[in-house]
C-alpha cells in the first residue's frame, strides 16, 4: 500500500469549537500526484460495514465528506484515478465533532495498459492497439547536449536506427526497419502537435511530453504517401485546469573530443623516411612538431536555459516556453546558438461544446561551420611544419592539391547560416449531437535560411580573388488545412466503435529567394556584409546558385474505424486517398489501405485464474503506405536549364536546352507491410514486453534509367522511372522489467533489440532494365573513379564490392586476388567481389534506472552488431611512397616504403563496425516539499559518450547509415563529443 498520510490536522480554535458542538464530523482532504500537483477528478469512496459514500476531487484536488455519523467506524477510504495506483486508507476513526484534514499522494501506474497514446488524428489506450506503435514519455528521453530532436530517441525504439556525428549543426540520419528506397527520402515522417511535416527544430526537448512511433503500415497508412518509412508523432506540453506551473531548467556542459585518429608524429615521420633513405624537402620541415588534430580542437562548452509555464481554468488553458541554447563546439570555428519560443491557448465556449485552439512556435538560430577539408588536412598536413611562418602568416603548401593548413582553413574562411522558422496553427473542436466531434486545423509555416560565406584575402579556397563573398537567402512556406469528423459510441456496454473521416490539403512553396557573390574587396573587415564593396574584374560572373522555386500540392481524403468487443477482440481499418503533384499527370492519385486485428487473450475466461500473465495480446496488421519524401516536385516534368554557351555577334551567349526528360507515368513508391506481434505482461506487469515480426516490401522504386534516344530530349537519355523492388524483414523485441520495487528502492530495466534483413529484389521491370549500380566513391588519392559498393538484385543496400586482399608478396607489395582466384599486384575492376555489408545485423539499447529515496541513477547503453565499415580514411592516408608529401597513419610506419598498392580499396580496410557505447549516465537528487513557493528542485549530473567498446580503428564506429552508401568513413567525419553536464530543474 503506497499511501502516505502527510498529516492529520485537528483544528481546535474557539470559533471551530463552537461550530463543532452544533455539527457532525467532517473530513476535508487534498489528493496530489507524486510531485505534489493536485489531481482533479479522483474518486474517493468512504465506507464501513453499514454505510458507503462517494465523492470526487475538484480542480484544486480538494474533496470533502460532511455530516458523517458521529462515533461510527472504522472507515476505509479508497482513492482511484485513471493512470494511478489505487490507494487505500484503512481503520480510519472519526471522532465526534471534529474536522480531519488528509493529504494523499498517488503514484502513477508503471506499464499502464490504459496509457493514452497519440495515434494520428486521435488517441487510443495501449490495450486497444492492434498495430505496432512504440511510445515513451519525457522521462525516458536521452539527457545531454541535444542539438537535434532525433538524438532524444537514439537507442530507445526497437528497429529505429539513428546515427549522428559530433557536428552541432549536423543532421541526424534516421532509418526505421531498414532502407526501402534508393533516394534521399529514407527518414520517417514527423508530426508535431497534429501538424504534419512541421520543422523538428521548433521544439525544445524540455517541451516534449511524449513521442509515439508508428512502426508498421497498418498504423502509419493513415498518413498515406509519406508514411512508408514510418511516422513519428511528437506531443508538447499543455496546461491543465487548476494546475499552475512555472518550471525553470538549465544545464551547463563541458565537451571534449572523444577520440583521435592515430597518425605519425613529426619525429616518427622523419625516422620512417630516414629508415627508407628518404627525406623531406627543406621547405616541408621547419622544425615543427605539430599535432594538427589538437590545434583545431578545443574544450567546448554548452549551456541551455528553459522557462516553461502553464495554467488554466475549466474554460481557458494556456502554456508556453522560452528556450535559449548555445553550443561552442569542440572544433574551433563551429558553433550553434538558438532561441525558441512556444505558446498555446485553448478556450472553451458554448458550455464546453466548442473549443478554440491556437499555437505559435518560433525558432531563430545562428550556425557557424568549418569546411570539411579541415578534417582531411588535420590528418595529412605535415606535422613537421609549424602553424605560422616567421612573418606571422600561415604556413601553406601551394604545390599540392587539396593540401591546406587546417588552422588557416578555419581562420581564413567563414561559413555562417541563420535560420528563422515560424509555425502558426489554429483550429476548433466542436462537440456535435450523437457523439460526433468535428475538428478543423489550419497551419502556416515559414522556414527562412540566410547563408553567408566569406573567403578572405589569404584563403586558398578562393585563391587570388582578394576576398570572395557569397550571400543567399531562401524561404520555404507551407500551408496546411486538416478537417475531420470523429464518432465514438458504446453499444450495450460491450461494443465500442470509433470512426474517423477527414480531408487534408497542403501546399509547399520552396526555394523562393536568390544568391549572389562578389570578389576583390579592399578589406576583410567588411566580410560578407556588403557585396557592393567588392570590385569585380571585367568578365566576372556572380554565383547565382542552383536553387529554383518549386511548388508541391498534396490533397487527401482519409478514414479510419476501430471496433472493440468486450475489450477482448479488436479490429481496425483505415483508407487514405492521396493526391500529389510530384508525380505523372496520370498517376497523381493513390489509395493506401490498412487493416489490423488483435485478440486480448488475457480477457478470456480460461485466463482469469492463472497467476502468471497480467496481459497477453496477439496482433496482426497489414497496410500499404507511400513515399514522396526526398523527391523533387519537378521530377516528372521536362526541365530546361543552361547547357553551355556559344559565340554570337562578338560575345558568348548562354544556351538553354532540355536537361531532364519528362515521365507522365511516374508513380509513387509503395510499401506493403505485414506485421505480427505479441504484447505480454507477467507477474502484475513486473515484466512486460513486445515482440514484432514484419515483412516490408517496397515496389515502384524510383531511379534514373536509360531510355531509347528516339524518346529522349537530353543527351544522356536518362529518365526517372519506377522499376525496382526492395524487401526488409525483421524481428524486434522490447522488454521492460521492475526487478526491485520497495518503498525506498526501485530498479527499472528497459531493453530493446532488433534484427533487419534488407534485400534488393530487383532493379528492373519490363520497360526499364539495369543489372547493377556502382556506388560508394570515396575518391581517395589516385582512385577518384573507384567504387566500393554495389546495388544489385540479391544483395542489400550498402553491400561492399571491392578487392580481396591477400597480404604482401616477397617484395612487400600488397597483393590481391583476381577474378580467377590467382594473386595479382595489378588488380582490375573485374577483380572486385562481394565482401560484406554496412547494415548492422542487430541494433540495441539497454537502460537501467535505480531510485533510492530522493536519489536516482540512470545508465544507458546502446550499440550495433554485425556490420562492416570501410575505413577509407585509413586507406587514403596509407600511401608509404607519398610519406614525404603528407603525413601518414601509424599503420604505415610498419609498411614497406615501396608498396605502391597499399592504399587500394580492399577488404583490408573493411573493419568490424560493432560497438557498445555507454551513451549516458545521469545521477540526480530531488528536493521535494521545499517550501510554499518552490514545489521541488532537481539537481543532476550527466556524462555522455563515456566510453565505447569496439574493434573499429577509425575515429568512431557510428558512421552514417541514412543513404544508399552507408558505412563509409571518408575522412570528413566531425568527431564525436564526450560531455559532462550539470543541470537543475526548479518547479514553482
Amino acid at each position: 500500500m503506497l499511501v502516505k498520510i502527510f498529516f492529520f490536522i485537528l483544528l481546535f480554535t474557539s470559533g471551530y469549537s463552537l461550530f463543532a458542538q452544533k455539527s457532525n464530523s467532517i473530513i476535508n482532504g487534498i489528493v496530489q500526484n507524486e510531485l505534489g500537483r493536485p489531481l482533479n477528478g479522483v474518486t474517493i469512496k468512504l465506507h464501513n460495514t453499514s454505510a458507503s459514500i462517494d465523492t470526487k476531487t475538484d480542480t484544486a484536488g480538494l474533496f470533502s465528506f460532511k455530516n458523517l455519523p458521529d462515533g461510527v467506524g472504522p472507515y476505509t477510504m479508497v482513492f482511484t484515478f485513471d493512470g494511478f495506483e489505487p490507494q487505500t486508507l484503512d481503520n480510519y476513526m472519526i471522532k465526534q465533532g471534529t474536522l480531519s484534514a488528509v493529504v494523499i499522494q498517488m503514484k502513477p501506474v508503471s506499464n499502464l495498459l490504459t496509457e493514452v497514446l497519440v495515434i494520428g488524428y486521435g488517441q487510443s489506450s495501449r490495450q486497444e492497439l492492434s498495430s505496432s506503435i512504440a511510445s515513451f514519455a519525457a522521462t525516458d528521453l536521452n539527457t545531454g547536449v541535444i542539438t537535434t530532436p532525433e538524438q532524444l530517441m537514439q537507442g530507445h525504439v526497437a528497429g529505429l536506427n539513428i546515427s549522428q556525428d559530433g557536428n552541432p549543426n549536423g543532421i541526424a540520419q534516421v532509418i526505421l526497419r531498414g532502407p526501402s528506397t534508393l533516394n534521399l527520402g529514407q527518414q520517417p515522417f514527423y508530426v508535431i502537435d497534429d501538424v504534419p511535416d512541421a520543422d523538428l527544430n521548433l521544439i525544445s526537448p524540455e517541451d516534449i511530453t511524449s513521442i509515439e512511433v508508428l512502426k508498421d503500415a497498418s498504423a502509419a497508412a493513415i498518413y498515406g504517401n509519406r508514411a512508408s518509412n514510418g511516422v513519428i508523432l511528437i506531443t508538447t506540453r499543455r496546461g491543465k485546469a487548476g494546475d499552475t506551473k512555472i518550471v525553470y531548467s538549465s544545464y551547463a556542459a563541458l565537451q571534449k573530443i572523444s577520440s583521435y585518429i592515430d597518425v605519425a608524429t613529426a619525429r616518427q615521420l622523419r625516422d620512417y623516411l630516414k629508415a627508407n633513405n628518404k627525406a623531406l624537402a627543406p621547405v616541408d620541415d621547419n622544425g615543427g612538431n605539430t599535432n594538427w588534430q589538437e590545434e583545431v580542437s578545443r574544450t567546448g562548452n554548452a549551456q541551455n536555459h528553459n522557462i516553461g509555464f502553464s495554467s488554466g481554468t475549466d474554460k481557458t488553458i494556456y502554456s508556453g516556453s522560452l528556450n535559449y541554447f548555445k553550443n561552442s563546439a569542440i572544433i574551433q570555428g563551429s558553433s550553434l546558438e538558438r532561441f525558441a519560443g512556444r505558446f498555446s491557448l485553448e478556450q472553451k465556449a458554448m458550455e464546453n461544446h466548442l473549443k478554440l485552439k491556437v499555437s505559435i512556435y518560433n525558432l531563430v538560430s545562428n550556425q557557424y561551420d568549418v569546411d570539411t577539408l579541415v578534417f582531411y588536412n588535420v590528418l595529412r598536413f605535415l606535422p613537421t611544419l609549424n602553424i605560422y611562418n616567421s612573418d606571422g602568416t600561415f604556413k601553406e603548401d601551394l604545390t599540392r592539391t587539396q593540401t591546406y593548413n587546417p588552422v588557416a582553413l578555419i581562420a581564413n574562411n567563414q561559413f555562417n547560416k541563420k535560420i528563422n522558422s515560424f509555425l502558426g496553427n489554429g483550429g476548433i473542436e466542436a462537440k456535435l449531437p450523437f457523439n460526433i466531434v468535428y475538428n478543423l486545423n489550419a497551419g502556416y509555416q515559414t522556414f527562412t535560411t540566410e547563408s553567408n560565406t566569406y573567403y578572405n584575402h589569404y584563403s586558398l579556397l578562393a585563391y587570388n580573388t582578394n576576398g570572395e563573398a557569397i550571400r543567399s537567402t531562401y524561404q520555404d512556406t507551407k500551408e496546411i488545412l486538416e478537417t475531420y469528423f470523429s464518432y465514438d459510441h458504446t453499444f450495450n456496454g460491450n461494443h465500442y466503435l470509433k470512426f474517423l473521416a477527414g480531408y487534408s490539403w497542403e501546399q509547399d512553396n520552396n526555394g523562393d529567394g536568390f544568391q549572389s557573390s562578389n570578389v576583390n574587396f579592399v578589406s576583410d573587415a567588411t566580410s560578407y556584409y556588403n557585396l557592393g564593396l567588392g570590385q569585380a574584374p571585367p568578365g566576372y560572373v556572380p554565383s547565382y546558385g542552383d536553387i529554383s522555386i518549386k511548388k508541391l500540392l498534396l490533397i487527401s481524403f482519409y478514414s479510419r474505424f476501430s471496433y472493440n468487443y468486450k475489450n477482448k477482440y479488436l479490429l481496425q481499418g483505415a483508407l487514405r486517398r492521396d493526391g500529389s503533384s510530384a508525380f505523372g499527370i496520370d498517376h497523381r492519385w493513390g489509395y493506401f489501405p490498412a487493416a489490423s486485428a488483435a485478440w486480448r487473450i488475457i480477457e478470456e475466461d480460461f485466463m482469469k485464474e492463472q497467476p502468471v500473465f497480467s496481459d497477453l495480446k496477439i496482433r496482426l496488421g497489414y497496410g500499404i503506405a507511400g513515399n514522396t519524401i526526398g523527391f523533387d516536385p519537378l521530377t516528372p516534368l521536362l526541365l530546361n536549364n543552361s547547357t553551355g554557351s556559344f559565340y554570337y555577334n562578338g560575345s558568348f551567349i548562354k544556351s538553354i536546352g532540355p536537361t531532364q526528360n519528362p515521365n507522365p507515368n511516374l508513380q509513387r513508391e509503395r510499401t506493403a507491410q505485414l506485421d505480427g506481434g505479441i504484447d505480454f505482461g507477467i507477474l502484475k506487469n513486473k515484466l512486460s514486453g513486445t515482440i514484432d515480426i514484419y515483412d516490408k516490401k517496397t515496389t515502384n522504386i524510383i531511379y534514373n534509367y536509360q531510355q531509347p534516344a528516339a524518346l529522349s530530349y537530353t543527351t544522356g537519355n536518362l529518365i526517372y522511372a519506377n522499376a525496382g523492388e526492395i524487401d526488409n524483414r525483421g524481428i524486434e523485441l522490447t522488454i521492460s522489467a521492475t526487478p526491485l520495487n520497495k518503498s525506498a528502492l526501485k530498479w527499472n530495466v528497459n531493453f530493446n533489440i532488433a534484427h533487419n534483413k534488407n534485400n534488393i529484389v530487383s532493379l528492373s521491370n519490363n520497360s526499364y532494365k539495369i543489372n547493377y549500380i556502382y556506388t560508394g566513391y570515396p575518391n581517395g588519392s589516385g582512385q577518384s573513379n573507384t567504387s566500393t559498393q554495389i546495388l544489385t538484385a540479391g544483395y542489400p543496400i550498402g553491400e561492399f564490392y571491392t578487392l580481396h586482399y591477400l597480404g604482401k608478396n616477397a617484395a612487400g607489395i600488397s597483393t590481391f586476388q583476381d577474378q580467377n582466384g590467382n594473386p595479382t599486384t595489378t588488380p582490375k575492376s573485374t577483380d572486385q567481389r562481394f565482401l560484406g555489408n554496412a547494415q548492422p545485423q542487430f541494433i540495441f539499447g539497454f537502460s537501467n534506472t535505480i531510485r533510492y529515496d530522493n536519489f536516482d541513477l540512470n545508465v544507458f547503453f546502446r550499440g550495433v552488431a554485425g556490420n562492416k565499415i570501410l575505413n577509407a580514411t585509413l586507406a587514403t592516408l596509407n600511401s608509404p611512397s607519398d610519406a614525404s608529401n603528407h603525413n601518414i597513419p601509424k599503420l604505415t610506419l610498419s609498411e614497406s616504403y615501396n608498396d605502391y598498392n597499399a592504399s587500394l580499396y580492399s577488404d583490408r580496410y573493411l573493419e568490424n563496425g560493432s560497438y557498445i557505447r555507454l551513451d549516458n549516465a545521469t545521477l540526480g537528487y530531488n528536493f521535494n516539499n521545499t517550501g510554499k513557493y518552490v514545489k521541488s528542485v532537481r539537481l543532476y549530473f550527466t556524462g555522455t559518450n563515456i566510453f565505447t567498446l569496439t574493434r573499429y580503428t577509425g575515429i568512431d564506429p557510428e558512421i552514417n547509415i541514412g543513404t544508399v552508401t552507408p558505412g563509409i568513413d571518408n575522412h570528413n567525419y566531425y568527431p564525436k563529443t564526450r560531455s559532462f553536464i550539470t543541470g537543475i530543474r526548479i518547479d514553482l
